[in-house]
């Protein structure tokens, strides 16, 4: 309920627990909302402190190394907990103590959440069983295939009871803001989100991603059609003229637009969009080639490299190194 705690109550006490390798800008996102409330307010609305697994220093994905307070095994009594994981979800980090300390912190009544690729920790604690949850966009797929019983939903955020979970980025500042309007009203989670210059506090049903005309700059709405078949079919691809016959153009119409708008055959966009697909699953990392290239729609390993090759000019194992080397951001 908005402004059920008033502004009198006693401060609500979170942890933010870092794993090595976190976003910054989800971290950054999700903490300023609360000092900005603090201080808008005049009072200490907000109390916080920093946590590792270990009790150590963490170093996030930009390379500043961030001093924690405690280790996370070491809280008490606490209202939320924040999981900043690092972008490669599915690395083992903590093992069971942590998921063990998760667990005793949601049944002692603490609101436990996760940000970006948190929301796989949270699933491997079963702390997801019978709730909606969402994930950044590029992790929606591995999760769905490491989970497929869980409700993955493609909101920018998900609060289902004590549990919450996160796409990350900036949508960690309107997370936040929902959690000032529900413990504090609405007068200051837009006082706050104004702060920010945010003109706008999305809700959690808005989309993660831009409109496919926003993203490619095409106005020509039966071209979006024809993107977004695209998008959508990138494991089983179409044939193009399958496509033209699904947004009632010819094949001719599509080549036309495509070449006019785009500068590109579909044929070309379409294997484009299936190679850059098949390179995020490797940066990923929990997949082999073989089964990044069936995954993008590639009948053999083989013809698959020397896509992937010809577009990146690195093999997709050697690219697979290089860009768990270098990942971030």
């Amino acid at each position: 309920m908005s402004g059920s705690l008033g502004m009198n109550a006693a401060p609500i006490r979170l942890a933010f627990l870092l794993i090595p390798q976190f976003s910054m800008m989800s971290f950054s996102a999700a903490i300023e909302p609360l000092r900005s409330a603090n201080r808008q307010s005049g009072k200490v609305l907000y109390e916080w402190e920093l946590v590792s697994v270990d009790g150590r220093a963490v170093e996030a994905s930009n390379g500043i190394e961030i001093r924690v307070d405690r280790s996370v095994d070491a809280l008490a009594k606490l209202n939320m907990l924040v999981v900043c994981v690092s972008l490669e979800p599915t690395q083992p980090v903590g093992g069971r103590r942590l998921l063990h300390t998760l667990r005793r912190l949601a049944r002692h009544g603490c609101r436990v959440g996760a940000i970006s690729g948190g929301t796989f920790l949270l699933a491997q604690a079963g702390l997801l069983a019978d709730r909606r949850c969402t994930v950044h966009w590029e992790f929606a797929e591995l999760f769905r295939s490491t989970y497929p019983r869980l409700e993955l939903v493609r909101d920018l955020y998900v609060v289902d009871r004590d549990v919450f979970t996160c796409s990350g980025g900036t949508a960690a500042l309107d997370l936040m803001l929902y959690f000032v309007r529900e413990h504090f009203g609405a007068a200051l989670a837009l006082s706050v989100a104004e702060q920010f210059l945010h003109p706008r506090i999305r809700e959690h049903g808005d989309h993660q991603r831009m409109d496919v005309q926003t993203r490619y700059g095409v106005p020509e709405s039966r071209l979006a059609d024809a993107i977004r078949l695209m998008e959508s079919t990138l494991s089983d691809p179409l044939p193009i003229d399958e496509i033209a016959h699904r947004i009632g153009l010819s094949s001719r119409q599509v080549e036309r637009l495509f070449g006019t708008q785009l500068g590109v055959t579909p044929r070309r966009f379409y294997l484009t969009l299936r190679v850059e697909r098949a390179r995020l699953l490797l940066q990923q990392g929990s997949r082999s080639v073989r089964e990044v290239a069936f995954e993008c729609g590639f009948a053999s390993s083989s013809h698959f490299c020397h896509v992937y090759r010809g577009a990146f000019q690195h093999s997709p194992t050697v690219d697979r190194r290089r860009l768990s080397v270098h990942a971030g951001g």
